[in-house]
């Protein structure tokens, strides 16, 4: 069942929006060659906790840390280290908290100095195909609809989804229904109510191989080496369109 919002829950997923986008600012500011990412991670943390909130990924089904860092060929769910960033890297952070019995989950990938402009022009396809998605977000669009706006974007910019993860209906719960794949035919599935809130977030690749996960046991990367990014954002299907609650932009 896809959960549709009252407005007092709305309201306190709004303020955990903005809370977590403020947290993340402060981490982005902090990413710079030599800088590691149990660094961020720690820094993520702590201004989580400061906020009142919970860290909603650490301990999540067994994850380690506050943050999601991965690194150029890692696509997601990449573990905080002291490995040093170095200029030309790209890096996407996927971040959560709880608050008052709500979720909020976002992402984005940032640049580490200055990058090449084929890194830069993947993280605009990146950033340009989670604004095709969001702007699905409508009363009587189906969920699909979302999926057909990503891919069809993705497809046009020479790159690829990961078909692997999927964006996710959120609230009470970090996961909940509908499932929101990347990609596929527009037009089917549930109908979007108002009141229901997403989390869209596309992933991309330079490759159409399936993606491999590291011995670790969560960080999942490209099958050939390849560089990928990932954006996500927040909305809520309002009657007057996509309410969007906070998203990972490029530039960020």
């Amino acid at each position: 069942m896809i959960e549709i919002k009252s407005p007092s829950e709305l309201e306190i997923i709004r303020d955990n929006a903005k809370i977590l986008e403020q947290v993340l600012r402060e981490v982005v500011e902090e990413v710079a060659p030599g800088v590691t990412t149990l660094e961020l991670d720690r820094l993520a943390e702590e201004y989580i906790l400061e906020a009142g909130a919970t860290p909603a990924f650490k301990n999540y089904r067994g994850f380690p840390n506050t943050l999601c860092t991965s690194i150029n060929e890692e696509i997601v769910h990449g573990i905080p280290s002291d490995r040093q960033l170095v200029e030309g890297d790209i890096l996407s952070l996927d971040i959560g908290l709880k608050k008052r019995g709500y979720y909020a989950d976002f992402a984005t990938t940032v640049p580490v100095g200055r990058v090449s402009r084929e890194l830069e022009d993947l993280m605009e396809a990146g950033n340009r195909s989670l604004s095709a998605g969001l702007e699905q977000t409508r009363p009587g669009n189906r969920v699909s609809d979302i999926s057909h706006a990503i891919e069809e974007l993705v497809r046009e910019k020479g790159y690829y989804v990961v078909k692997e993860f999927v964006g996710h209906g959120i609230g009470r719960e970090m996961h909940e229904d509908p499932q929101i794949p990347n990609y596929g035919r527009g037009g089917q599935g549930k109908r979007i109510k108002e009141g229901m809130v997403f989390a869209v977030e596309p992933m991309l690749k330079c490759d159409d191989e399936s993606v491999e996960v590291l011995d670790d046991g969560w960080t999942a990367v490209t099958a050939k080496g390849g560089p990928s990014v990932h954006f996500e954002g927040m909305v809520a299907a309002d009657k007057e369109g996509p309410e969007v609650l906070v998203r990972g932009d490029y530039p960020f």
